[in-house]
């Protein structure tokens, strides 16, 4: 896969990302200034991507906020193209999804991060929280190890003409890599029969590194490429609040 010298990645605009991939109720909405705020401020991503992130927020500025959660639940939570939850597009229903899901959690635990309001640890919003509490280098190093599912997620949101495509492009560029389409399996619903293979190496407790220390995730499954209620803090809304110095 192609890869070049992007911009690198910086905390408060990968928690403003994934603000912006979080479900857009109320809360959300009501912070579209201070996200676009903490994008500009820190200037990491490149200007064509971001004024594609600034036309996301005036599209949710302006949409009927029914018509934005319903397009939200439609768009993320109806295939698993678009799932935002990663182990879908790795471990799909298999039984390697729930130990892998534990070790995930147990990781940010050992950084002194916290889920709040009931998310899983595979959800890209909080995974990206993860990074954002990491140094540039570990940060990009982590959002390379899943950029083929970013690649197969851009591309199912390019496919649907969806302005979100321009939050998950922002993503595969911060990791140093080109976005553009790949080739993806057919749509299948979330509750249609799917299995994959044990593909998720990155975790295991035995592997942990010590508290405060940087622990990478690793996405091996190159086969294929859920409503977030969020929390404020440190200026944009999050998913995981650091809870240790």
């Amino acid at each position: 896969m192609a890869r070049f010298e992007g911009p690198r990645p910086a905390p408060m605009t990968l928690r403003a990302l994934a603000a912006l991939l979080a479900y857009p109720d109320a809360r959300l909405r009501d912070a579209l200034g201070e996200l676009r705020d903490a994008i500009d401020a820190e200037g990491a991503l490149t200007d064509p991507r971001a004024a594609e992130i600034a036309a996301l927020l005036d599209a949710l500025r302006r949409a009927d906020p029914l018509d934005a959660e319903a397009d939200y639940v439609q768009l993320f939570d109806r295939g698993r193209a678009t799932s935002l939850h990663l182990f879908e597009h790795v471990h799909g229903d298999s039984r390697d999804r729930g130990p892998a899901m534990i070790d995930l959690g147990e990781m940010y635990a050992q950084a002194g991060l916290d889920l709040v309001g009931g998310e899983l640890p595979d959800f890209l919003p909080v995974v990206l929280e993860f990074a954002s509490t990491q140094p540039p280098r570990e940060a990009r190093a982590l959002l390379g190890e899943i950029a083929h599912i970013l690649q197969a997620i851009f591309t199912a949101l390019v496919e649907r003409e969806s302005h979100y495509a321009s939050v998950v492009g922002a993503l595969l560029e911060l990791a140093g890599e080109k976005a553009q389409a790949v080739a993806i399996a057919a749509d299948e619903p979330l509750d249609a029969a799917w299995a994959e293979p044990p593909a998720f190496g990155g975790c295991a407790t035995a592997g942990q590194a010590r508290p405060g220390d940087a622990q990478p995730i690793h996405f091996h499954d190159h086969h294929r490429g859920a409503s977030a209620r969020t929390t404020p803090g440190a200026g944009v809304p999050h998913d995981a609040r650091r809870t240790a110095p």
